[in-house]
């Protein structure tokens, strides 16, 4: 039938057209811009997807280069620290050469002190200077503060690493149930029934005394306490003050490392143990305790606890036996934002330590600071050997905070680093599928869609002229 009112054909031709120059376009607007995905509309679930990858994206980004920047702050403490530890092996040299008084004069001593105060000097000028982008790294700034600690019960308090969570305190709860002891061998007897030659060994060393018979167990526990330096053995009275008692032989340090041995080597001697039977050695008992609810056996009078919570070493006092004692930290440490999202489990929070000279040492051999002119430890007061002691545990404590930031920098920053690497690659892929065009698909698209066009516009041309066929019929 011939109608020219509707032209059917030419809506059906232009519908096509239509749709042909719409994927056309949409074709275009994907290779032009190189995404799958412009609008919401072109795939609504995709780009949920999308955007929630591309977070994911930009907060693995920032976490890499925290993790980079969080290394330059440990590379930047442990080059002062290592300088530092320069330093005092300096000063160890210059103190063992002051102990050989016999080899030099009063004036090469003096001189000595001078470079031991300079370095000393030169080792808090070096913890109060040392800052990376204005943070201060090695003056105490990033180190923990504590509120309630008991100084009769804990000597000694290294806190290395507290996660406060979303607390801003962190409470501490120790609970000794098994006090550190020495090692110790007891002597029952007034005095000896003969003569003896006693070998007194202990972590310190090995001495031999010899006695004659009927020596008081006083004069025993005289010579013993006169050799306890080259030993680690001291011996006291088994009741106080009263020699005809008996002696206790007792090591120096407490733990299961520290050891007491009394063996005659001539003669007849005998030493027991707590629990009275016959025997030439014994050894100390290490401290049990809980902290926080979680058993640790120490290291003689030492507790170390390492958790996810919470990293610390302390020192019980040589008084404290068994029993609680509590304190609270409430801030400091350096944290570190080590993941994508701002969450405790993506987060390290460690500290680091002064090394200022009135910090480096404890309490029981002395401090640094008191090995310069006027300290009681200097050299030029002849206290060579206590200065000595203070150098070793400085040395030590240096030496431990360098080999715990290098652990943290290789087994916690590098290594985070290198998994967010990983991470991001196949979060940048997943990402890429969903949202970025596939050019090989999209071109044939384009081909497909301008063809389809072409093929409209002469299918349109044809649908428009057929009602002109109409005049045929008026002319005959």
């Amino acid at each position: 039938m011939a109608r020219i009112n509707t032209n059917v054909a030419s809506l059906t031709a232009q519908r096509g057209l239509s749709r042909s120059h719409q994927t056309l376009n949409d074709t275009l607007q994907r290779l032009s811009s190189g995404l799958r995905i412009n609008r919401g509309a072109d795939d609504p679930a995709g780009l949920i997807a999308s955007e929630n990858l591309r977070s994911e994206i930009s907060g693995i980004n920032q976490a890499i280069d925290n993790s980079s920047r969080a290394s330059n702050v440990i590379a930047t403490a442990e080059g002062a620290l290592s300088e530092v530890a320069a330093l005092l092996l300096n000063i160890k040299d210059l103190v063992v050469e002051a102990a050989n008084s016999g080899a030099l004069s009063p004036s090469e001593i003096e001189a000595n002190q001078l470079q031991v105060d300079s370095a000393v000097d030169s080792i808090t000028r070096i913890s109060n200077t040392t800052t990376f982008a204005g943070l201060k790294l090695i003056d105490g700034s990033l180190g923990y503060i504590t509120s309630g600690v008991d100084q009769g019960a804990i000597k000694a308090l290294n806190l290395q690493q507290v996660n406060f969570g979303t607390q801003s305190q962190f409470p501490v709860k120790i609970d000794v149930v098994g006090s550190a002891r020495t090692a110790e061998l007891e002597f029952r007897n007034s005095a000896i029934s003969q003569s003896v030659t006693l070998e007194i060994a202990g972590n310190g060393g090995v001495d031999v005394l010899s006695f004659t018979s009927g020596a008081a167990a006083s004069a025993i526990a005289f010579a013993v306490n006169r050799i306890s330096d080259s030993t680690g053995v001291t011996a006291e009275y088994l009741n106080s003050g009263t020699p005809g008692s008996g002696i206790v032989f007792k090591s120096s340090e407490y733990g299961s490392r520290s050891y007491v041995s009394v063996r005659a080597q001539a003669g007849s001697f005998d030493v027991v143990d707590n629990n009275g039977s016959t025997v030439q050695r014994a050894v100390g008992k290490d401290v049990t305790a809980t902290v926080n609810g979680a058993l640790t056996v120490g290291d003689g009078r030492s507790l170390k606890l390492n958790t996810t919570s919470l990293d610390m070493e302390l020192t019980l006092d040589r008084s404290f036996g068994e029993g609680q004692t509590e304190f609270t930290v409430v801030g400091g440490g350096a944290m570190f934002q080590l993941g994508p999202k701002v969450t405790t489990n993506q987060q390290v929070n460690v500290a680091i330590q002064s090394v200022a000279a009135s910090k480096l040492g404890d309490d029981e051999v002395g401090f640094l600071n008191e090995i310069v002119t006027g300290g009681p430890s200097s050299l030029v007061a002849g206290k060579s050997a206590s200065a000595s002691s203070i150098i070793e545990k400085a040395i030590s404590q240096v030496a431990v905070l360098r080999g715990r930031l290098g652990a943290f920098e290789r087994n916690t920053l590098e290594t985070n680093r290198n998994s967010l690497t990983v991470a991001l690659e196949n979060v940048t892929s997943s990402e890429s599928t969903i949202r970025d065009a596939d050019f090989a698909k999209e071109t044939s698209e384009l081909t497909r869609a301008q063809i389809l066009t072409q093929a409209g516009t002469s299918v349109l041309a044809t649908a428009n002229s057929i009602p002109q066929s109409v005049l045929s019929l008026l002319q005959g």
